[in-house]
């Protein structure tokens, strides 16, 4: 994205729809399956109500653990009125999404290629979407970008409700100063086929 007197153009746009925080979610839910048999000789797997209340416990861990380095996992009557109580690190967190995390890069990477910038080229790195909080994405994006600070003003959550908020405004001809200078061109964001 290029920002100049008010004109907003998108240079490219790249993504995977397939990986996010569910996906780091799941692997922690499998981790503990495993642990709650390994420790209990019981699959919960099946169990969808057990599995449900474990994944709300994985998510709430995997929000505590970007901001501390250890996460407690409390579930009173998990399964077969089995308690459970467990612990994860960051690193373990870190261990058992390794490659997912690193896949965050993918689009970074195919986003510039398109646009045919450079990384030296960006002067600023936008956080957007809660995954970014993690603190491993952040430190793996900081290298790629070699060191630079990346830009955190912006709450991740609502980075994406802002634009489209602005951009409403923009199209229902809202003639605020916010909005009257402004102008947005974007790309394509998947091939376009126009039969004739």
């Amino acid at each position: 994205l290029t920002i100049e007197d008010g004109i907003f153009e998108v240079k490219s746009t790249a993504g995977d729809t397939h990986l996010g925080g569910e996906d780091f979610d799941n692997r922690m839910v499998n981790h503990f399956i495993a642990e709650f048999k390994r420790k209990h000789k019981k699959d919960i797997s099946e169990n969808k109500r057990a599995v449900r209340r474990l994944r709300t416990a994985c998510e709430r861990a995997k929000r505590t653990l970007s901001s501390s380095t250890q996460a407690s996992i409390e579930i009173d009557s998990l399964y077969e009125g089995i308690d459970f109580y467990t612990s994860i690190t960051r690193a373990r967190f870190e261990e058992l999404n390794a490659d997912l995390f690193r896949g965050t890069l993918d689009p970074v990477e195919k986003a510039l290629r398109d646009a045919k910038l450079d990384k030296s080229q960006i002067h600023d790195i936008v956080l957007v979407g809660g995954s970014t909080r993690i603190p491993k994405i952040q430190k793996l994006l900081q290298d790629f970008f070699n060191g630079k600070e990346l830009n955190k003003s912006i709450n991740p959550d609502e980075a994406v409700a802002y634009g489209a908020a602005v951009q409403a405004a923009i199209l229902s001809g809202d003639k605020s100063e916010n909005v009257q200078d402004l102008l947005l061109l974007d790309v394509t964001p998947l091939s376009l086929g126009i039969e004739t």
